[in-house]
């Protein structure tokens, strides 16, 4: 079906949703949002990834007069997204540096004649002047700011080329401006709402829970081995392992490989031909692994990511939201593992300290990393710490780990004070490795060069092996009772809060190490996630024939496998098994467009399986 023939058949949002995109009713407050937008209003919109964000403003699109102007910060993240609205039968373009002149020229054409829903573009491309100047003499129906944190100086992703997005309120009031994310605190939500000027609009806080992911948290013993056991008990699932820096991807990526994980590299530092070639395979290659930065990130709108590992810790929670929140936005189960040590705590640290960010930020930078250490670190429902920090909340999730596997607790007072004490004796002046070597009563030349093996902490400690006083002292830092000094090369020194501890005026309750936490539960294959929703073995199998012969089909057009149907819908077939296109045709995910181009090879591989 041509998509002007979409276009002009569709009435209202309703028929839209259902038409075009498949879907029978709204999720959330999509409905609102939508005819908050369809009728000319402004809006705020947070929610989590995989809630159905772009409808918000893709509906309006289509169904108002114009062309909507969608500004996005990745050109991969346009490019995936108009291909995706495309298969939907959805008039979209995109303009980006990546792109030839002539299909440039096409898509500003398509807009001049009002032959075009929605065009997605960079916000330096919106800011020149030359491109101003052409909106001024087109017809506009809104203009959709996606990752809409990046606007905000608050924000964990901070662009600069987003800051003068202001001037859309200044030179084009009469359009729509709706502003888009999935990780705001309350200081970025109202700097976006100040810099893009939508004090008269509407606020839409979807809340911040996912509950088909599961989070877990290791302390790093041995990293690779930790990362390793995690990986492979996702069962051939695609996921993401997220490292601090680019040489580390490819070490990672290396190393993965070598032990059987099929896995790629990916960071800014690559060939843009590699770079694109490696997010090129992960989008239609069935579970693949990829080792990336930070670099990898918002431009990925693949729904069946299995699995997010952070090998190093992320610098804020809203970071590791945002990641891991690239894992499950099908809404099928999803895992996550963050390792992280006191060293990567203080490599992060002389991070900020050696940025040239003002002194402002980098307090506020050292306050993130403080909250993602205590998130580290809790004894608490993880969900509960995660969604306190956004101003959300929840009851005990039972789908984290130290809801699975409620971690030990014991009055650690004197544990704290004898650290403490050990630390003050020394100077204040060595890291934590020589501290424990003092608390064991270990001997080196160091220690008696320093005559540290005559102070009355030496060997104090021994009630305590050298791993668990790691963990002691990883979670005094965590309470604020200890700092790392970072010009004194990760020295620990005590903060004013340590007193009280000190003088036994305040105890001290901490975490007892009893060895790794849970391991991920197995998933059982590529199609794992997926097929554990089914009840049946004569699901089970039809589902894998399903997705074997969507796998066909994408190779066919050269599209990513969750381009033509996601797995929550081939779910939806397994289950319901429909005979006829009318009957495919009221599955969720399944619009006009895709089951004329799809439904008869769907509905082959189902007939096959009755007649089997």
């Amino acid at each position: 079906m041509a998509s002007l023939e979409i276009h002009e058949a569709a009435d209202d949002p309703q028929k839209i949703l259902r038409r075009v995109f498949g879907f029978s009713s709204f999720r959330g407050l999509q409905e609102a949002v939508v005819e908050q937008v369809c009728a000319g209003g402004h809006a705020l919109v947070v929610m989590p990834t995989g809630s159905g964000k772009s409808l918000c403003y893709q509906i309006p699109a289509i169904a108002r007069p114009g062309t909507a102007i969608v500004v996005s910060p990745l050109i991969a993240l346009m490019q995936d997204q108009v291909a995706a609205l495309r298969e939907l039968g959805v008039r979209a373009a995109t303009l980006n540096s990546a792109q030839d002149a002539e299909l440039s020229r096409q898509a500003i054409r398509a807009m001049q004649q009002e032959e075009l829903d929605l065009l997605y573009v960079a916000p330096e491309r919106l800011l020149m002047d030359s491109f101003l100047e052409l909106l001024d003499n087109c017809r506009l129906s809104l203009f959709a700011i996606d990752e809409a944190h990046c606007i905000s100086e608050w924000g964990h992703d901070f662009r600069p080329e987003y800051h003068r997005l202001g001037l859309l309120a200044e030179r084009f009031p009469a359009i729509p401006r709706v502003a888009l994310t999935a990780t705001a605190d309350a200081p970025t939500r109202r700097d976006i709402i100040d810099r893009l000027a939508l004090h008269d609009g509407r606020d839409f806080l979807g809340g911040f829970d996912r509950p088909n992911i599961r989070y877990g948290v290791q302390p790093k013993t041995t990293a690779r081995r930790q990362l390793l056991d995690f990986v492979k008990a996702q069962g051939g699932e695609a996921g993401i392992v997220y490292c601090l820096s680019r040489a580390r991807t490819e070490e990672v990526a290396s190393w993965l490989t070598d032990q059987g994980i099929s896995a790629l590299p990916y960071h800014a530092g690559l060939a843009p031909e590699v770079r694109a070639r490696h997010q090129e395979r992960f989008l239609k290659e069935p579970g693949l692994t990829i080792a990336a930065t930070i670099a990898f990130g918002m431009g990925i709108d693949k729904p069946d990511v299995r699995f997010v590992a952070h090998l190093d810790p992320p610098r804020s929670l809203e970071a590791y939201y945002q990641e891991t929140g690239r894992a499950g936005r099908d809404g099928l189960p999803a895992e996550t593992l963050l390792l992280f040590g006191m060293q990567d705590i203080a490599q992060q640290r002389r991070m900020i300290e050696e940025s040239n960010a003002p002194d402002a930020r980098k307090r506020l930078e050292h306050r993130k990393l403080d909250a993602l250490l205590g998130y580290a670190e809790t004894t608490r429902c993880r969900r509960q710490v995660l969604l306190d920090y956004f101003g959300d909340s929840c009851e005990a999730c039972g789908n984290c780990d130290t809801c699975l596997s409620p971690p030990q607790t014991f009055d650690g007072t004197v544990a704290a004070q004898k650290a403490l004490s050990t630390i003050y004796r020394t100077g204040q002046r060595y890291g934590s490795a020589h501290v424990i070597d003092v608390l064991l009563g270990k001997t080196s030349d160091k220690i008696r060069a320093a005559g540290h093996d005559q102070l009355s902490t030496f060997g104090i400690g021994t009630d305590f092996d050298a791993k668990a006083w790691r963990s002691i002292l990883r979670q005094l830092a965590s309470l604020g009772l200890l700092h790392i000094d970072l010009e004194g090369y990760g020295a620990l020194r005590l903060t004013e809060k340590s007193r009280p501890v000190l003088r036994g005026e305040e105890q001290v309750s901490l975490r007892r190490e009893v060895g790794a936490r849970r391991k991920a539960t197995a998933s059982g294959g590529s199609s794992g996630a997926a097929a554990a929703t089914l009840e049946s073995e004569a699901e089970r199998s039809l589902f894998t024939a399903l997705r074997a012969r969507r796998l066909e089909l994408a190779r066919e057009v050269n599209l990513p496998p969750y381009m033509i149907f996601h797995d929550s819908t081939l779910v939806a077939m397994a289950q319901s098994r429909p005979g006829s296109r009318a009957a495919l045709g009221q599955l969720p995910g399944v619009g006009e467009s895709k089951l004329e181009r799809y439904g008869a090879a769907f509905l082959e591989v189902i007939a096959h399986a009755d007649q089997g």
